[in-house]
């Protein structure tokens, strides 16, 4: 049976107080919106729409970058979720099942839509559920004494007695689309708000002798929704632990789970090793045994084998081969490539280069669009000057080449292989194979001289 999926992301969000629209802000760095509809495309439905009202536009750009065939549906007036679905639906066939879920809802597996769909193939009404220790003002569920379902009551329509129960209703929900389309129909906003409620048509499809099944989420955290920013806190430790727990499933040690951020995708080899308050953004591969430590961000980034990354790192947009040591405190910036066994170390940084095998720069240099041969030197405080003021130039070293402590390399630049560059030099002019190059200005040492006296007060 055909499956199409409405996801409801027209609401303001108001209670987050931002100018971004609730959906957009993000769970593990991906907007909590795409987290839903990454859930909705893997059941592979027919169709996926998402209503929109608040700040349209914008999450429309989200969702084509997810799937451009994601349609677009405007719910011009704000007026329940039961409208919001009324709007989506009526464009559907009659013969398909209707799963509907929230935008605002980024935690929910596929395991349970796909549950709920089960009993929506049957001819019944798949409804989401969980029990909250604590459900605040969340819609309850009713039922009745055999515990079948009877209808939903929201919680400022509740009575004392009803505001009790623990069993709440997460409002995600499949059912046959036509049956949908007609209780939607019946729907009044008959409650405080004036709202047309999705949540009525349990009720009318028990008066229709239909069943209402429901199914239980895996774990509440499943079903929680957003509305502000401490929930939006509380979801975001519960997502990394998710990820990080199902990485040490994978072999991956960690030295506490609490204090790893992932924030995009990270891909692990055997026996690596994550410390203390470590973030990964982007998509990030680690190969066998490598060591991240603490307080390092990695982005975007491909790491080999054995490499370690010492305390207080940035590694961005980098390809690093295996054997690699870089810090602690070095930044490795986009573009960068390092080959086997390169060392960088503390304070240097390194953008948009690529150094060959057994290349070292130990402590305090900036490398930018530079290539440098294998098993080069390169001293403290050197600098490649790429940058006139309007353009980048190149600066290409070749193998074995000394570089002094404090030379200032000016691009565009080309030193050849087992050059010597003196400390202190700056090198305007190429340099040929296994020339020695002084840069210096000359050293005048004066005797007889008078230091300078401090003045008196």
């Amino acid at each position: 049976m055909q499956i199409n999926i409405i996801v409801l992301a027209a609401g303001k969000g108001t209670r987050m107080r931002s100018q971004r629209a609730k959906v957009l802000h993000t769970i593990g760095g991906i907007p909590m919106i795409s987290h839903v509809l990454d859930a909705a495309l893997s059941l592979q439905p027919a169709s996926v729409g998402v209503v929109l009202g608040h700040q349209a536009d914008a999450i429309e750009v989200q969702i084509n970058k997810i799937d451009p065939r994601i349609q677009r549906i405007d719910q011009f007036e704000q007026k329940g979720t039961g409208h919001a679905v009324q709007v989506a639906v009526d464009a559907l066939p009659a013969s398909a099942v209707t799963l509907v879920v929230y935008g605002d809802v980024p935690l929910i597996q596929p395991q349970t839509l796909e549950a709920a769909i089960a009993s929506a193939t049957k001819g019944r009404v798949g409804l989401v559920t969980a029990v909250f220790a604590d459900p605040a003002q969340l819609g309850r569920i009713v039922r009745d004494d055999e515990g079948a379902i009877q209808r939903i009551v929201e919680f400022k329509d509740a009575s004392p007695d009803e505001r009790q129960i623990r069993e709440i209703n997460s409002g995600i929900l499949a059912a046959p689309t036509e049956l949908l389309h007609g209780w939607l129909n019946k729907v009044e906003p008959n409650n405080q708000q004036g709202e047309y409620y999705l949540t009525d048509v349990i009720a009318m499809a028990v008066a229709d002798s239909v069943y209402v099944d429901g199914i239980f989420a895996a774990s509440p955290d499943e079903v929680k929704g957003v509305n502000d920013r401490i929930q939006l806190a509380e979801l975001e430790r519960v997502y990394q632990h998710q990820q990080v727990e199902d990485l040490m499933l994978q072999g991956l040690s960690v030295a506490d789970p609490s204090r790893v951020d992932i924030r995009g995708t990270l891909n692990i080899g055997q026996d690596c090793f994550i410390d203390i308050n470590v973030v990964f953004t982007g998509d990030v591969t680690l190969g066998d045994n490598v060591y991240i430590g603490p307080n390092s961000v990695i982005s975007d980034s491909t790491l080999g084998d054995g490499v370690q990354v010492k305390p207080n790192s940035v590694v961005e947009g980098a390809v690093v081969a295996g054997g690699c040591e870089l810090g602690p405190f070095a930044r490795i910036r986009p573009g960068t490539e390092l080959g086997r066994g390169v060392k960088i170390g503390n304070f240097v940084e390194v953008k948009k280069s690529k150094l060959s095998a057994g290349v070292k720069a130990g402590h305090l240099a900036y490398l930018g669009d530079a290539t440098i041969g294998p098993d080069c030197n390169i001293g403290a405080g050197t600098v490649t000057c790429n940058y006139d003021g309007r353009n980048k130039h190149p600066t290409v070293i070749g193998r074995d080449v000394f570089v002094g402590t404090n030379s200032t390399l000016v691009a565009p630049l080309h030193i050849g292989d087992e050059a010597f560059i003196a400390a202190g030099s700056t090198i305007t002019k190429a340099v040929a194979d296994s020339e020695l190059a002084v840069g210096r200005g000359k050293q005048r040492n004066i005797t007889g001289w008078t230091p300078p006296v401090k003045s008196k007060k």
